[in-house]
């Protein structure tokens, strides 16, 4: 009994740390992981919680509090993707827009070393998406997907053996297509603007996660780059891909601010992709992000095909008229502070780098 109360403490006292790391303003890898899992550390600090003020007479009630703070903040994070916040984008049939201006997407990290081909082939096949966005796509991958990819005239290929290769097509008319490194080598993003009945931007983005030996000031940077591109845009504009984030995490709802878009996630729950083996462990980084000029027909995370990551399939519309969106979050002085804050942490690193 005595033993299984010292676990009891430390437990919940490792809970209560992880939870006070979370909130910890630090670019360092060791600290950002934090952000991933706040569903899981909310379910732990409940269930430890309840244990300590049950079975431990002598300190439960001291870590049964803290657990119940720390919880309460894990919730207040994850709050506005859970069901009962209130929706900011309308899902519906929205049949008073013209088919042109409608359109589908799937976006999808493979996993570079999945080689289950046909699995994927077959998805594709069946869901015969109009925009296709494929992630850690080597060579390999490339060429595997080649019957599918020969269905669009327009495609975007950058194939790596680093985990960070991308594949874009689409059957919507493309100009200006290309693959830009917006921040750290050998990352390629995808960029161009399509036409739907009406021209907007699309921007596809795979930066690196944080981990030992990788802090996030490339992905931050990557991420608020982007977000500063589409607020100077005056097309409306879709972003889509493996933001290695969550979607709660600060960096993305700084994107999401910045940059004016609206996420289809939120009031409805997470749409957790990652990893794909195991549901009650799952994240939501794949992203499909919107400006209001976008209505929403249907959005999905779709069945495991061989990844580590689940796709996610949308149908999008764009139109001028009236979408029933809420207006994007209003741009504050500390958003614009904290921005310039990531590039010049950035651009520091850069220079740190450059001179080893």
């Amino acid at each position: 009994m005595r033993i299984a109360l010292i676990v009891l403490r430390v437990v919940a006292a490792a809970l209560v740390l992880a939870t006070l790391s979370s909130t910890i303003e630090s670019n360092q890898w060791w600290v950002r992981i934090w952000d991933f899992p706040r569903v899981q550390l909310l379910v732990a600090l409940v269930i430890v919680g309840l244990l300590a003020a049950w079975r431990d007479r002598a300190f439960g009630r001291w870590l049964a509090a803290g657990c119940l703070l720390a919880a309460g903040w894990q919730m207040w994070r994850i709050y506005p993707y859970t069901p009962v916040a209130r929706a900011e984008v309308a899902i519906g049939a929205h049949a008073d827009i013209p088919a042109d201006r409608c359109f589908s997407l799937l976006s999808f990290n493979v996993y570079q070393d999945n080689r289950d081909f046909k699995r994927t082939a077959a998805l594709i096949d069946r869901v015969d998406p109009d925009i296709l966005l494929l992630m850690e796509t080597d060579l390999p991958w490339t060429q595997a997907m080649a019957p599918q990819l020969a269905r669009y005239p327009h495609r975007l290929l950058a194939p790596t053996d680093n985990t960070y290769g991308m594949i874009l097509a689409t059957r919507l008319p493309m100009t200006g297509g290309r693959t830009e490194i917006i921040a750290e080598p050998d990352t390629p993003s995808m960029h161009g603007t399509l036409t739907a009945g009406l021209p907007f931007r699309l921007i596809a983005l795979h930066p690196r996660p944080p981990h030992p030996g990788q802090d996030t000031e490339e992905r931050d940077a990557e991420i608020a780059i982007a977000a500063r591109r589409a607020a100077r845009e005056r097309l409306p504009v879709l972003a889509i891909g493996d933001f290695n984030d969550v979607a709660w995490s600060h960096t993305s709802q700084l994107f999401k601010r910045i940059g004016g878009y609206l996420d289809p996630r939120i009031g409805r729950g997470p749409f957790a992709t990652f990893p794909a083996d195991y549901p009650f462990l799952r994240w939501p980084l794949d992203h499909i992000f919107i400006t209001p000029e976008f209505a929403v027909r249907s959005m999905a995370v779709l069945e495991n095909v061989g990844s580590d990551h689940l796709p996610v399939h949308a149908e999008l519309c764009i139109t001028p008229g009236n979408t029933g969106n809420a207006a994007p979050e209003a741009v504050t002085r500390e958003d614009r502070r904290d921005t310039q804050e990531v590039l010049d942490d950035y651009a520091v690193d850069t220079r740190e780098e450059a001179q080893d």
